[in-house]
């Protein structure tokens, strides 16, 4: 089953390019595809902010499924464990916008994200979550090769470990709750 470019991380070779998509256009439905080097600066750049475009585009939808899973959880552990990961979300959104404005001086545009689409049942939630924060970690791997200052490098070292984290986190209640693949 293909999960939004989930995959193996396979071996770098940093001395040979990488495709690299840019996944934000303004219409946030069309996906274009540029080839750079992922490790080098400034090459590296744009593809970098337009991943921040799109980390920032999936606000609303994010939100709606911290609702829907914090709705249909089945317990106090469940509900706080799922609500203190909403929060770190709500924190990176914020540390994204930062960044954004740090690297172009401007804030970024305002990009409509994916529709809410509920899930089935609360164990294909927590499915979701999981690979969602798997896949988040690959996307902003990107964005820190672009850094080059401590603090942005920083920021990025810690969203990237929030998201291992929730990753962590989503296994626990997917296992703790019986879920099936």
């Amino acid at each position: 089953m293909y999960y939004n470019e989930y995959g193996s991380y396979g071996r770098y070779t940093y001395d040979q390019t990488t495709p690299f998509t840019s996944i934000m256009d303004t219409s946030a439905t069309v996906q274009q595809t540029q080839t750079t080097d992922i490790f080098t600066y400034p090459q590296n750049f744009q593809g970098a902010l337009d991943l921040i475009q799109h980390a920032l585009s999936g606000e609303t939808e994010d939100r709606m499924f911290y609702s829907w899973l914090l709705e249909h959880a089945p317990s106090d552990e469940d509900r706080q464990i799922i609500s203190g990961i909403r929060d770190n979300e709500i924190g990176h959104y914020e540390l994204f916008n930062q960044l954004y404005l740090d690297l172009t001086g401007m804030m970024p545009q305002e990009v409509t994200g994916e529709q809410f689409v509920p899930p089935e049942s609360y164990c294909d939630g927590l499915a979701r979550a999981l690979l969602g924060e798997q896949n988040a970690v690959q996307r902003y791997r990107k964005i820190l090769y672009a850094m080059q200052h401590r603090v942005h490098i920083n920021m990025m070292t810690e969203i990237i470990t929030d998201e291992i984290r929730h990753g962590i986190l989503y296994n626990y209640l997917y296992a703790k709750n019986g879920c099936r693949g």
